[in-house]
């Protein structure tokens, strides 16, 4: 495995590569790899010649006050466990690498990014299509890898692919959770142990709102109640928002019909954390 962090190295490899006829799978990551990250760069390496995991912490999405000074990074362990997990390269360039004056072209994208974690983050998924194009075109992979946890920035970034002709597929990987079932997070690591415990609520109520589902409710809004009372319930617990939305568009529904995605937010303690679940009605 070769750590990398110039895009003009990454870039003759990859052309090489391309050259040679070799399928390139990309795992885009901001590091402090879990074993949510690991099971994407697994499922690169089954599918793909040549594997490429970007670790690296994207300013241009953090919002005023946000993590991004704390945001936790351990390059060390990071590589290993790309080596462990079969990258072939990894590229960890440093900011000024990716942004080596103030950017004046964004990728940005509507409606898609505009609720949910958009409208509680002004431009962050402005940040988040800026990052991954360019790293799209540095890197020119046949595939690109992306965990359902973050379904919304999984839907912001199908749809920037479709309208701005990238030649990449998108693949969509299952939520990794621990045997509690809570979604594994880089920023469960904030968590203090009662905190960690707390966080269970989330995905507790996630999980009684599809047995809802799956026995019939069809009442969005009566989901939705269900959820933030649940959640509510736990002191630890503060809500940013509980969502069910049409799981292409994300816009809000009345009717569980179709494919919904149900979607929370949620602070326990300081820390933000999200999960979802995605549903398939008649």
């Amino acid at each position: 495995m070769k750590i990398v962090k110039k895009i003009k190295e990454l870039r003759e490899i990859t052309e090489i590569a391309g050259k040679k006829g070799l399928s390139i799978g990309l795992v885009p990551t901001m590091g402090f790899l879990h074993a949510g990250h690991l099971s994407l760069i697994e499922r690169a390496k089954r599918e793909n010649d040549l594997v490429v995991v970007s670790v690296f912490v994207n300013p241009i999405q953090f919002c005023p006050g946000e993590d991004f000074e704390k945001y936790p990074r351990d390059m060390d362990h990071d590589a290993k466990e790309c080596e462990k997990a079969g990258a072939d390269v990894v590229f960890a360039p440093e900011t000024e690498e990716m942004y080596p004056v103030q950017n004046l072209a964004y990728v940005d994208i509507s409606k898609l990014g505009d609720g949910l974690c958009g409208a509680r983050r002004p431009g962050h998924f402005r940040g988040v299509c800026t990052v991954v194009s360019k790293l799209f075109n540095i890197v020119s992979p046949d595939r690109a890898y992306f965990g359902e946890k973050d379904a919304q920035q999984l839907a912001v970034i199908k749809r920037m692919v479709i309208d701005l002709n990238f030649k990449t597929q998108i693949v969509a990987c299952p939520i990794v959770r621990d045997q509690d079932g809570l979604a594994i997070s880089s920023r469960n690591v904030y968590l203090s142990p009662e905190e960690r415990t707390a966080a269970l609520v989330i995905s507790k109520s996630l999980r009684r709102a599809r047995e809802s589902m799956l026995n019939g409710e069809r009442d969005a809004a009566k989901i939705r109640k269900a959820i933030i009372d649940e959640i509510s319930s736990e002191p630890l617990a503060r809500i940013d928002y509980v969502e069910v939305v049409d799981a292409e568009t994300l816009e809000p529904v009345s009717e569980i019909k179709g494919s919904v995605l149900t979607a929370a937010a949620v602070y326990i303690g300081a820390t933000r954390l999200i999960d979802n679940f995605t549903f398939k009605g008649e």
